[in-house]
């Protein structure tokens, strides 16, 4: 089927303003989600956030309903907090972990991941150990299979990294995972949106992701999945009156769906654009948008290729909405502001953000152009003629 791309331009009003590349930064949002973000808000201040909140119950189950839908999974398998970090958060804080107990991960894994690896660790005696890459880039299934023993605890890993086109073999992973009966949490960040999640093809026990990339939803908005397996063996860090009810003096009980996860004050409105964008994605279909933004990733790819002094920095086998590169004659972000000023949003990846895969490859800086299913190929010839000009 032709994807119509001319519907989608119309529907996203900040495509008449802009040459939107930063994606996997923050989409650009449909108008049916400022729409819905809009009329919560207006609500609120008619009639008082309680009250609106009360009003909305029915929008507000929808959003659970749709991330399930979504990802293929149980309503009560989700919590809907405030951003991927933090629900990632929510899932790693909960475990407990000992001396010599082992952290797998791979070496494209994010910062705010490692930085929490690296808390426990020092907390608690535990051990980070970071997979090796296969030949491609991704992380290496066999060094994997290899490195699970009875010491290993967690196996964490980010599916598409902030630093490169690399789509990670999740559901490889996921049945190293199964196999030897230790939980997976996979940081779904940047492949929420732009391509089908099914948490059962994939194995996984938590899914972290954020709505404001590939989703389109607004910032503020995230949400995380916890296999019912899972949801009463854990005690997520904190806890509030939303998660956990004070039934006597010296008690408390702990609700038994995912929802233990969040907390009570919340951002209602987000949450209702969330859901407004997560039906949004699913009326175009995960497979068309996926297979929309390949060929315009695959046709820019190949057109900077073609460009004087620059270099691809990407990896692995199956690429995703995100290339990376480097050229000769401007450093990164002298390029992104260039771009910037002519019209075009792209961003740069600094090595502090994946400091395992960058310093492994001396990189200081990448720039960062990630396309989305609204853009067209005439936007596609200006980036690249605009980036041309400092060759």
């Amino acid at each position: 089927m032709t994807f119509d791309v001319a519907r989608a331009r119309r529907e996203t009003p900040g495509c008449s303003r802009v040459a939107h590349f930063n994606n996997a930064g923050s989409a650009l949002p449909p108008t049916c989600v400022t729409d819905s973000l809009r009329a919560h808000l207006d609500l609120e201040a008619q009639i008082g956030g309680y009250e609106a909140e009360a009003a909305a119950e029915e929008l507000i189950a929808d959003s659970y309903d749709a991330i399930a839908t979504l990802i293929h999974c149980d309503r009560d398998e989700i919590a809907m907090v405030e951003n991927a970090t933090r629900a990632w958060d929510m899932a790693f804080y909960a475990m407990h972990f000992e001396p010599g107990d082992h952290i797998l991960t791979g070496k494209a894994e994010y910062a705010s991941n490692v930085i929490a690896f690296l808390q426990i660790a020092k907390r608690t005696g535990a051990r980070i150990e970071v997979v090796p890459d296969d030949e491609h880039g991704q992380i290496d299934i066999g060094a994997l299979r290899s490195m699970v023993d009875e010491r290993v605890k967690l196996i964490a890993l980010t599916h598409v990294p902030t630093n490169g086109g690399l789509v990670n073999p999740a559901a490889e992973v996921g049945q190293v995972a199964r196999a030897s009966g230790v939980p997976y949490l996979l940081d779904a960040c940047q492949s929420v949106g732009q391509m089908p999640i099914n948490v059962e093809e994939i194995g996984c026990d938590f899914l972290s992701a954020t709505g404001r990339k590939f989703l389109r939803a607004p910032r503020g908005t995230g949400f995380l999945y916890v296999r019912r397996h899972w949801i009463e063996r854990l005690e997520p860090p904190f806890l509030d009156l939303h998660a956990a009810q004070w039934v006597a003096p010296n008690q408390f009980t702990v609700r038994a769906d995912a929802r233990r996860f969040e907390n009570w004050e919340h951002y209602v409105a987000g949450r209702i654009g969330l859901g407004v964008a997560v039906r949004y994605a699913l009326s175009w279909g995960l497979s068309a948008i996926r297979d929309r933004i390949l060929i315009l990733t695959e046709y820019l790819r190949a057109r900077l290729s073609q460009v004087p002094g620059l270099t691809l920095r990407d990896k692995g086998v199956t690429n995703s909405a995100i290339i990376t590169f480097t050229i000769r004659s401007e450093e990164p972000s002298d390029l992104a502001h260039r771009l910037s000023k002519a019209g075009f949003n792209v961003s740069v990846s600094v090595a502090s953000s994946t400091l395992y895969d960058m310093h492994e490859r001396g990189l200081a800086s990448i720039v960062r152009v990630s396309p989305h299913y609204y853009n067209d190929f005439t936007e596609v010839d200006r980036l690249v003629e605009a980036i041309s000009r400092a060759s």
